[in-house]
């Protein structure tokens, strides 16, 4: 592995780890060069997954390569100051990650990797799925956190 201060090829693991509910290794490495330490992880990958960005139709629509850093940043800033612990973040998205991999499509919308996160958090914490939800389906107007938080409080109550 690569050495991200000095850009030496060669490292040491010192520890290694299960994370993320097993769905990963964490693995602290040592720099053999300039004596760096660092951590790293190692993930099943089942399938490279291109994710449809919404907006285009068919060929026109944009595509980018599934980023696992990108959908946990997304749920961390949601659940940002909300008292969500990082293995509640790490379980959400490696739940996700594994449901869009095991979809067996090469493609998958962007709108349903949406769905499945405003899923997560609407049963980790109904503040950061109000928030992922007022970026993720554009709200303008404070009418519409209004009416959205409203369909939650009924959803909260008929359970």
């Amino acid at each position: 592995m690569r050495c991200p201060f000095c850009a030496h090829d060669d490292s040491q693991v010192k520890d290694s780890r299960p994370a993320e509910d097993n769905a990963a290794i964490r693995r602290r490495r040592q720099c053999g060069s300039c004596g760096a330490r660092f951590t790293t992880f190692e993930r099943v990958q089942l399938r490279d997954v291109t994710v449809v960005k919404s907006g285009g139709i068919g060929e026109d629509a944009r595509r980018e390569a599934f980023d696992r850093a990108k959908l946990e940043q997304s749920v961390t800033l949601a659940c940002r100051k909300r008292g969500v612990s990082q293995d509640q973040i790490d379980q959400l998205v490696s739940g996700i990650q594994r449901q869009v991999e095991a979809s067996g499509e090469s493609e998958f919308p962007s709108h349903r990797i949406g769905e499945l996160v405003m899923d997560g958090l609407r049963q980790i914490d109904t503040v950061a799925y109000i928030r992922f939800a007022s970026v993720y389906r554009d709200f303008s107007e404070a009418r519409d956190f209004e009416e959205f938080a409203s369909t939650v409080q009924d959803a909260v109550k008929g359970d």
